[in-house]
């Protein structure tokens, strides 16, 4: 089995680029939907927060490849994109002034207590949706390096461009071509020399929904997502996803996922030789573990198979804020590490600790610094800096 093989940092322009939909998540805090006048407003895309979290919190050069539709939410949406410093690679689309296309609306709460969070969302006519092959040039996103062929160096060997490249389950699920664009992008980024990594979050509604506007059901609309996600992992080094994932995203045969503690890593640790057997090109796969006592009060660990090796992390009690980003947040710290020459464990703890901290804050995405996360991952406490 071939190891994970990061490229170097020196020379590249981006040390991720990811591929996703930007949104805005409307929230009313606590507050129910029904009763709510006032919202807070977060720009997101589980992609996006990728990106967004190694730029503004691990100090990381990143870019996003999205739709950007030309009106004010749009600007709004720029503007956070400039403010964390992640380099946009935009494919434009005009506002028609009435019916869009738009950008999506997430709406989601934060719940509290034995309340649960609400989410739904508004993608109808969504520009994200209408991305498809073609609609980025990859040959000059990947083209090499700022440096050029490294000192001492033969002429053909040339830093990458992009040294990392992500994308997710959820843009794949918008439409047919987005899945498309998906392996488009993957299959640059792999002949470029990038690590390729996919979050599989399968969210069910969003396939059935796509689905069903092509006549198909529930069942159907399973299937087609399996089979989709299959040919996306086939390109993929580093897969996320917990074991549900695994099983309904991937169609792989595991253990019932609600058999077993929350916090159990068995069952994961269980399946991957199912994930290596079908994918034997896939290098890493990581989740997150949370058992949820409340809305406010969670039990948080993650576990990591790297290499042939299996690494459990930490478990902390976590007085969770909102939860809402902490498994992108997790991914972002785990990319850190293993970008920055961390060993695995270190690279999971980062991953951990990271995770756990942006459920602190309000929003999708980091409010935390690198001496925090790093200071938590080594085992730090909440005890007042002074």
């Amino acid at each position: 089995m071939a190891s994970l093989q990061i490229p170097p940092a020196v020379g590249a322009k981006h040390d991720l680029l990811a591929l996703g939909a930007l949104v805005t998540r409307l929230d009313p805090g606590i507050v129910p939907f029904k009763e709510a006048d006032t919202y807070s407003l977060h720009v997101a895309g589980g992609e996006y927060n990728v990106a967004k979290n190694l730029s503004s919190c691990f100090r990381m050069r990143t870019a996003i490849a999205t739709a950007m539709v030309d009106y004010p939410i749009g600007q709004r949406i720029e503007a956070d994109v400039r403010k964390a410093g992640v380099t946009p690679y935009y494919r434009r689309f005009a506002h028609d002034g009435v019916r869009g296309p738009n950008m999506a609306i997430v709406w989601s709460d934060r719940g509290q207590g034995v309340r649960a969070p609400v989410v739904f969302y508004n993608r109808s006519n969504e520009a994200a949706q209408q991305l498809k092959p073609g609609s980025f040039d990859w040959n000059d996103i990947f083209e090499q390096g700022n440096n050029g062929p490294q000192a001492g160096s033969p002429a053909a060997v040339r830093p990458a461009a992009v040294r990392w490249f992500h994308s997710g389950g959820i843009f794949s699920a918008l439409s047919s071509t987005t899945s498309e664009l998906v392996i488009e992008a993957m299959e640059a980024a792999r002949k470029a020399g990038a690590i390729v990594s996919f979050d599989l979050n399968y969210r069910a509604k969003l396939w059935s929904v796509a689905a069903a506007a092509r006549g198909l059901s529930p069942a159907q609309a399973e299937e087609e997502a399996a089979r989709t996600l299959r040919k996306i992992a086939s390109y993929v080094d580093v897969l996320v996803g917990n074991e549900e994932d695994l099983q309904k995203g991937l169609g792989l045969k595991g253990q019932d996922v609600e058999s077993k503690g929350k916090l159990d890593p068995s069952s994961f640790f269980g399946m991957i030789e199912n994930v290596v057997k079908d994918f034997p090109n896939i290098k890493a796969v990581a989740t997150t573990l949370r058992e949820v006592h409340s809305t406010n009060r969670h039990s948080w660990s993650a576990v990591l198979w790297l290499d042939g090796k299996s690494y459990v992390g930490p478990t902390c009690e976590l007085d969770v804020y909102d939860r809402v980003g902490g498994g992108d947040g997790f991914a972002a710290g785990l990319f850190y590490g293993l970008m920055s020459g961390k060993n695995p464990e270190e690279s999971l703890k980062l991953g951990w600790a990271h995770g756990a901290l942006l459920t602190t804050t309000p929003g999708d995405t980091s409010m935390v610094s690198l001496a925090e996360v790093e200071a938590f991952a080594k085992g730090g406490s909440a005890r007042i800096q002074r």
